[in-house]
């Protein structure tokens, strides 16, 4: 278990913050993760959870923004919710 690795969600603005406290980049998966060695309260901020978690919510949007409105320029603009195309 000495090997084992604690992946965290670094934003990149943040890269040179979570290195300073130890964190590792994992090239092959492209994330930056904690050595099982380290303490976790230092990377609270960056925990994933567990993998499962993370895999169901891959390539969906994890948090809602509330308070923005936009407009369309186009007053016959259709917004397309995801369900069906808004063709045909």
């Amino acid at each position: 278990m000495q090997n084992s690795k604690n992946y965290l969600n670094v934003p990149y603005a943040e890269k040179d913050q979570a290195k300073a406290l130890g964190a590792r980049w994992d090239a092959a998966k492209k994330k930056w993760y904690a050595p099982a060695n380290l303490d976790l309260p230092l990377f609270a901020k960056w925990l994933t959870g567990s993998s499962a978690n993370s895999s169901s919510t891959k390539g969906k949007a994890s948090k809602v923004i509330s308070g923005v409105t936009t407009y369309a320029r186009d007053k016959n603009f259709i917004a397309y919710s995801g369900d069906k195309p808004p063709w045909d």
